[in-house]
């Protein structure tokens, strides 16, 4: 019996081998990828063997169909984190091939084709392992005060430790300034947060408030340099608990207070000469942008300013946000609007629109040093988290180098001003003192 089963697996090992092939063919319409290799499980390439700066490698024949068939982002990324699939070399070269599917997959009869194929390979043969199931189930109306929570602590509570290994040593979770390409990690971070203030046009014994204070970074930079009296707020009790040992370790408790604190919750109106909120508005949704930027208007004292940092969409348009991974698995309720609409929203809080400046190209930079960080300390991560958040924080961080890349994502700073009676703001005429070197 044993000699006449050996010939049917041999059978469906080929067949399923050429299925794959088939797919891959059909799907990149004959036109390989350049950056890219194909493995498949049982050791052969696709398009060919040659060395490639990344190689996708298929650990079992039914990868492709636990990548492809669920038919959404989500369903790619599941498939990485349960292993039908890893990435070898070069992971951001890698999502050439996400372009290639896009553009071949357009049309009913190529999807009614590939479907078919892809129903034909195996099933996979083990299931699931459920430690790797990371997706959010938030509960309650979203943007209500307690999933907004809820969602925060979801992406930012996972370790301290964790994101120590890969961020600088101010623990900057948001994208750097370069102003040369070939700067550090650590650099860039610094000039962001001195771009930063040059724009507020901070001064000594100001008040600032920094909305999603992180771990404290921006405020300890402000109050160091400029002297400012600052208030932080963040979701994040790891968060807080971390900035308040750092400001305290620094000698800096007198000038700087954390709260674990929604905005919606601020009402200490005209109380502050500045605002700054970096990375946070992404997560406050849509519905709820009018009220966010009328709170800051009403925390700003007369002439006040208010730079508000964050991620948009760009003008290539992005994929349906309903099947998003990063939505189901990094950044549950966020939403990315184009810069129009985000200021069409500030205006109507009757904040001046004094400057807009695109740092997308710095974000892909910034993504690039985090990604090698991760993967070049792979081993001591998995001490403080699993492999799957390993893979999703991997995963998730070089497809966005693709989108600031390709133009589907921007990241914007914007300052904005509260007119004073007069009509007047604190807000700089020029913008020749944010560039030069200070003195």
């Amino acid at each position: 019996m044993d000699h006449h089963q050996e010939p049917v697996e041999s059978t469906a090992a080929s067949e399923a081998r050429e299925l794959t092939l088939r797919i891959l063919e059909s799907l990149t319409g004959g036109q390989a990828p350049q950056t890219i290799n194909v493995r498949l499980w049982d050791g052969s390439y696709w398009p060919e063997a040659g060395p490639k700066p990344a190689t996708i490698v298929l650990n079992r024949p039914s990868a492709l169909k636990e990548m492809l068939l669920p038919g959404s982002e989500a369903g790619v990324g599941e498939a990485y984190l349960h292993a039908a699939f890893d990435i070898e070399g070069d992971i951001e070269a890698a999502f050439e091939l996400e372009d290639v599917l896009v553009a071949q997959t357009e049309g009913w009869s190529k999807k009614i084709k590939v479907g078919y194929l892809l129903h034909r390979l195996p099933d996979p043969t083990a299931p699931r392992d459920p430690a790797r199931n990371r997706r959010n189930r938030l509960a309650g109306q979203e943007h209500s005060l307690s999933r907004d929570q809820d969602a925060v602590r979801f992406h930012y509570d996972v370790s301290n430790d964790f994101y120590r290994l890969w961020l600088d040593p101010l623990m900057i979770y948001s994208c750097a300034y370069f102003s040369d390409p070939g700067n550090t990690l650590e650099a860039a971070q610094l000039a962001k947060l001195e771009h930063t203030c040059r724009k507020l046009a901070l001064h000594p014994g100001g008040r600032l408030l920094d909305i999603g204070c992180g771990w404290g970074g921006l405020l300890m930079h402000a109050a160091r340099q400029y002297g400012i009296v600052g208030t932080g707020i963040t979701l994040s009790e790891r968060q807080a608990e971390l900035a308040q040992k750092r400001i305290m370790n620094a000698g800096l408790q007198d000038q700087i207070t954390i709260r674990i604190q929604d905005y919606r919750a601020l009402e200490e109106w005209e109380s502050y000469d500045a605002i700054v909120s970096i990375g946070m508005v992404e997560h406050v949704g849509s519905k709820m942008l009018p009220e966010y930027f009328q709170r800051a208007a009403r925390l700003l004292k007369p002439g006040g300013l208010f730079l508000n940092h964050g991620i948009g969409s760009g003008p290539v348009p992005l994929p349906s946000q309903s099947g998003s991974f990063i939505r189901q698995y990094v950044f549950p309720d966020t939403d990315l609007l184009p810069i129009g609409r985000m200021l069409e929203f500030a205006e109507g809080a009757r904040l001046e629109v004094r400057d807009v400046e695109s740092l997308r190209e710095h974000y892909a930079l910034t993504l690039r040093h985090w990604v090698e960080r991760l993967e070049a300390r792979h081993e001591e991560a998995l001490q403080h988290v699993d492999e799957a958040v390993y893979r999703i924080w991997k995963l998730y961080m070089a497809g966005c180098i693709r989108g600031f890349k390709a133009g589907r994502l921007s990241v914007y700073q914007t300052l904005l001003a509260k007119l004073g009676p007069d009509g007047c703001s604190r807000a700089p005429s020029t913008r020749s003192g944010w560039y030069r070197d200070k003195s």
